[in-house]
């Protein structure tokens, strides 16, 4: 929100420099982002009445004016312009003199003619035709002899001239206080502020004639959207520009000026916070509005010459024939002020935020309007603001007004008490003001006490409960002069188990040597086609993104694996001999329709290649990796499948019969997608899983007291027999006696028959509380031996 600090001191007579504006409002909560004025950027450039003008000597264009520039003696000045005559008053720039845009002007020679400056036109001065409508646009600027003379006398800075003197300042305004967004709110902040009163303005309308009534009908079809609608009509309109005074103040707020009708519509909405529109009166097809929905199939076509198509959740405002604005949005194309206008509506209006936030989201046209209705105006001010339209146009001679106001309401801001509670608030702050101190705070911010409560202006929608009015006294009594207090209470934050485990986890792998990365949640589907994903899997069902940063990210991915294998070629491209690494990765599964938040699950993906990186090295990191989450009963079975896996090279990962997921070497046809030559080992981990498996909280286990007992089994089994289902019945078998087994040593060869493999296990029994006897050694062995032979294994002779 910008504002003209001159215009500020209507409401609140104050004298300070601009930097002590800026921090005493920002201290008051109103926070000032910057502030400028336009003649910063104009130095040494003054009014001058032009004494004479002769031809240039050596040039068919240009002239030599002599410029009094309230000096003892004229300049002389060379120009081309065409538009001068002796008596002019011309902004005149002299040597060492500095323009909009840093251009720097001195003097120098011109075909051989000295010029001390240079007569300057409207963009030379950073203005348009809009700011000075009597002034042309390819000449030099001529300012307006109708300017009292002391305003405009030769010598005057033409910053103080043109009045380009004033000072703009910038408010960062908060979604809670959309009061801010009018200079009158700003003034009110300003006023409480500098501790001086509030000078509000009560619009006065003079009688007109006729009556409103026989000439506006307004009929709101859909309260739920539209809460008040108020208009007015002004007959024999005289369109013009503004007087320079609001054109002024326009500019300073970045309203480019129109004509004197539109400009005043926009001067209330930046005066009083209210947007309002002027219509035609002529294209108000029999002089009735209607405020409704949109219908199926109905067009407009706005003011920037766009045809939209509506939708029937909009809310539009209506004639006898049609839509003629998209209501708190943008006006039709007939709806504005032309030259041939003769009689106008004016509109003030309150429409329900949320839905004009959506509206103008749908046809992608956010405005100036649209962006305040969405923060939630106040409808008991739009008949306020319509009176003050009126009055302006008695103001400027705009036109006649017709008497009487249509105003059609369906709901006022109902009035809203607050008790004030000067301990709660003191509690809140950590202070002990009285209440005659905090009332002497809220009352020139408008509130008003009645007896124990505080009545809330209605502008003021935020204010609720205890602390919003302990806001209020804060931001005035200076949040830097607020005592410091000690916390009560402990603050006992701590990580949960999840977060511990997983912590934990990644830490462990660091130890491992892996490198911990971080991708993007979303690819394209081309990632399922490399990394080899059948066409039938379910993976491939993935949530797509209605709004894509593009094609390559388009969809939440459902495997983290292509995300590893793309940073895997990105090593591999930049020549790194070896690599691994891995990621914690979030994959989202689909649950149901386009509406159904998909299930998100934890899987840490590994992946490695280089010297020491083969299958075994990634299944003995796993192991260990599980060992260190206390899982203890894991099973590698072998799984053929392959998809993105070498099918010969490749186990699923189990604990108590769940899967935990996959380790394996990648598959060669992957690896040549990603243009990556080694061979690349990788295994997926579903972290949900192994959090449920996780085993307790490690204890001391004292050092065994009694010896152990080893015993080496060689032993012949079919080829088919996974090595991992022997272990599992040897350790069935032997019992709680059974500390270790471990394999050894695999053999197939010449000795062993065709189709059967030599396995030799080393077993370590032990007892807690004595020492185990030959006898029950052998006779666990005996165990083992009977139950290996149910799948056709015997001791290698």
């Amino acid at each position: 929100m910008k504002m003209p600090l001159g215009w500020a001191k209507e409401f609140a007579k104050i004298d300070c420099t601009p930097q002590e504006y800026a921090d005493r409002m920002t201290m008051s909560g109103s926070k000032v982002e910057t502030y400028a004025c336009e003649a910063d950027g104009i130095k040494n450039v003054v009014v001058g009445r032009i004494l004479s003008i002769v031809p240039h000597p050596d040039s068919d264009h240009m002239v030599v004016c002599q410029v009094d520039v309230g000096e003892a003696q004229p300049v002389q000045i060379v120009t081309g312009a065409s538009n001068l005559k002796e008596g002019d008053l011309v902004p005149a720039a002299l040597h060492k003199s500095l323009l909009p845009g840093g251009k720097e002007i001195r003097r120098g020679k011109l075909r051989g003619v000295e010029s001390n400056g240079m007569l300057c036109s409207l963009a030379e001065l950073g203005l348009t035709k809009h700011d000075f409508p009597n002034a042309i646009e390819d000449g030099i600027m001529v300012l307006d002899p109708a300017e009292p003379e002391g305003r405009c006398a030769p010598g005057t800075p033409i910053a103080e001239a043109l009045g380009l003197d004033d000072v703009s300042v910038e408010f960062e305004i908060t979604p809670n206080r959309p009061d801010c967004l009018s200079v009158r709110g700003l003034g009110r902040e300003t006023a409480a502020t500098f501790g001086v009163p509030f000078l509000d303005h009560v619009p006065a309308v003079r009688p007109g004639h006729g009556d409103v009534n026989a000439l506006l009908r307004v009929d709101i079809e859909n309260p739920q959207l539209c809460y008040r609608y108020a208009g007015a009509v002004v007959e024999n309109v005289r369109v013009k520009p503004s007087p320079r005074w609001m054109r002024e103040r326009l500019r300073l707020c970045g309203v480019r000026p129109i004509n004197n009708l539109v400009d005043i519509t926009n001067y209330v909405m930046l005066e009083y916070g209210q947007p309002m529109h002027c219509f035609d009166y002529k294209y108000v097809n029999g002089g009735h509005i209607t405020v409704r929905n949109a219908r199926a199939g109905e067009e407009i076509e706005t003011l920037d010459g766009v045809e939209r198509k509506l939708s029937e959740e909009m809310l539009i405002i209506a004639d006898d024939k049609g839509p003629i604005a998209v209501a708190g949005v943008m006006g039709g194309e007939f709806s504005g002020v032309y030259e041939h206008t003769t009689s106008v509506v004016f509109e003030s209006a309150m429409f329900n935020g949320p839905s004009v936030r959506t509206t103008a989201k749908k046809l992608g046209m956010r405005t100036e309007a649209s962006g305040r209705y969405e923060k939630g105006l106040d409808p008991n001010g739009c008949r306020r603001c319509l009176e003050r339209a009126l009055e302006l146009v008695q103001l400027l001679d705009a036109g006649d007004v017709v008497n009487g106001v249509v105003d059609v309401c369906t709901r006022l801001r109902d009035e809203r008490r607050v008790p004030l509670r000067t301990d709660a608030v003191n509690r809140l702050l950590g202070t002990q003001l009285t209440r005659g101190e905090m009332v002497a705070i809220l009352e020139p911010l408008g509130f008003v006490m009645d007896g124990d409560d505080v009545i809330v202006p209605s502008e003021r929608w935020d204010v609720e409960r205890d602390c919003d009015i302990a806001e209020e006294v804060a931001r005035y009594i200076g949040y830097n002069k607020m005592p410091s207090t000690i916390m009560r209470g402990v603050a006992a934050a701590r990580p949960t188990e999840r977060q511990t485990f997983r912590e934990k986890m990644m830490n462990a792998l660091t130890g491992y040597g892996l490198y911990e990365i971080e991708s993007f949640s979303f690819y394209s589907r081309k990632a399922f086609d490399a990394v080899h994903l059948p066409e039938d899997d379910a993976l491939r069902t993935a949530v797509v993104i209605s709004n894509p940063l593009g094609e390559d990210t388009s969809i939440m991915r459902t495997t983290a694996l292509p995300s590893v294998m793309e940073n895997i070629a990105r090593n591999y491209n930049a020549r790194a001999a070896e690599c691994a690494v891995f990621e914690d990765a979030t994959v989202y599964l689909p649950k149901g329709g386009p509406d159904v938040l998909p299930d998100e699950r934890e899987r840490v993906v590994l992946a490695a290649y280089g010297a020491g990186w083969d299958y075994l090295g990634m299944k003995g990191v796993v192991e260990q990796w599980l060992a260190c989450a206390g899982v203890r009963e894991v099973r590698f079975t072998r799984n053929a499948e392959g998809k993105s896996y070498h099918p010969g090279r490749c186990a699923d990962v189990w604990a108590d019969g769940e899967k935990l997921g996959t380790v394996g070497e990648i598959h060669p046809a992957v690896l040549a997608n990603y243009g990556v030559k080694p061979r690349v080992v990788a295994a997926e981990i579903d972290m949900e899983t192994l959090f449920a498996h996780r085993g307790a909280t490690p204890v001391f286990r004292a050092l065994p007291k009694h010896p152990a007992i080893t015993r080496d089994l060689a032993l012949v089994a079919d080829e088919t027999v996974p090595a991992a289902d022997i272990e599992e019945r040897i350790r069935k078998a032997a019992g709680k006696a059974l500390e270790s087994v471990t394999l050894f040593d695999v053999y197939t060869g010449e000795r062993i028959a065709a189709g059967k493999k030599s396995l030799a296990y080393n077993l370590v029994m032990r007892a807690d509380d004595r020492t185990l006897t030959d006898e029950e050694a052998e006779e666990a062995v005996k165990k083992v031996l009977h139950s290996l032979a149910e799948l056709g294994i015997v001791l290698r002779s």
